[in-house]
């Protein structure tokens, strides 16, 4: 059974404190959680651990082609172990994985890891079926020998942090409201491609970012961010759409960075995107553009500096 072989390549010597879910974003919310579980390993001496899933289980569950996702799995597994997780054990969601009960995928973390208490959040459930809610895990745990601890949700303004909240946020390009849910901007990463090159003839050479076709975005439009390369960070606007004035149809995510000078292709290149600017529209001709992206780089300079977002 995969499940069994991906959990023996992280068997655990020590006893541990675990949490599983997707942590799709690692926003506020999860962040109360991991501190939750890192404060139970310290005082229990045990090893931290979050398990969590290479794709959303609710793409295969409810058979949803695309379900966009926050972090791609490289950049999650990144952000749990900067959070202080001593082990981050990714498992591939599957039909085999799905059909377990939750005793029997219990029986797997404690065999394999050596789970002796599970962190969690009040709506939380796992197993067919959902079977294993919070009421059913605290029996289970009496049974097996595992402690359940469950964590209250995170609110702000009201409003409980959800990586659904937050995607909510995103399609209304609300990214001072993603930021603040997230705890850090929105980000965009990828490899530079080659484009059309349509921006280098305005004057402003954009790189073409290749971004995975399932990772959230913002609604079309242009939005002021920085930009992170070779540890380096650039002052960038950065289009998302389909180019109307050039009648393209094809969406692209294209960042312009403002006093860069050199050649991006083939570079990784990473976007924090911070405030939308407009809509994107329709120009006339190539010097009607030219001079709206001349604006829009003074107004986009403007709010960098407003916010002095890092």
């Amino acid at each position: 059974m995969l499940v069994e072989e991906e959990l023996a390549r992280f068997s655990s010597a020590k006893e541990s404190v675990l949490s599983v879910g997707v942590f799709d974003g690692v926003h506020l919310g999860h962040q109360k959680l991991i501190a939750e579980l890192l404060h139970q390993a310290e005082k229990r001496g045990m090893v931290s651990g979050v398990v969590t899933f290479r794709h959303n289980p609710e793409k295969l569950l409810s058979h949803r082609s695309k379900l966009p996702f926050l972090t791609d799995i490289k950049e999650r597994l990144t952000l749990l172990k900067q959070a202080g997780m001593a082990m981050v054990i990714p498992l591939s969601f599957t039909p085999e994985l799905a059909q377990l009960s939750p005793r029997q995928f219990l029986t797997l973390m404690q065999k394999y890891l050596k789970m002796r208490a599970l962190v969690i959040g009040e709506d939380f459930a796992l197993g067919k079926d959902r079977e294993g809610d919070t009421k059913n895990l605290k029996k289970l745990g009496k049974e097996m020998n595992f402690d359940v601890i469950i964590v209250p949700p995170l609110l702000k303004d009201g409003e409980v942090v959800s990586s659904t909240t937050i995607r909510k946020a995103l399609a209304d390009a609300d990214m001072e409201k993603v930021r603040n849910l997230m705890g850090r901007p929105f980000k965009l990463a990828g490899k530079v491609v080659a484009g059309c090159g349509r921006g280098a003839s305005l004057g402003f050479p954009t790189a073409n970012l290749e971004v995975a076709s399932e990772h959230a975005l913002p609604p079309d439009g242009v939005y002021t961010s920085w930009a992170r390369l070779n540890g380096n960070k650039y002052e960038a606007m950065t289009n998302i759409g389909k180019n109307p004035t050039f009648g393209t149809n094809q969406r692209t995510v294209e960042a312009y960075l403002i006093d860069y000078h050199g050649d991006l292709y083939g570079a990784d290149l990473q976007l924090d995107i911070v405030a939308r600017l407009r809509e994107e529209k329709k120009f006339k001709n190539s010097d009607e553009l030219k001079k709206q992206v001349a604006e829009d780089i003074q107004k986009g300079k403007k709010i960098l500096d407003a916010n002095c977002v890092k």
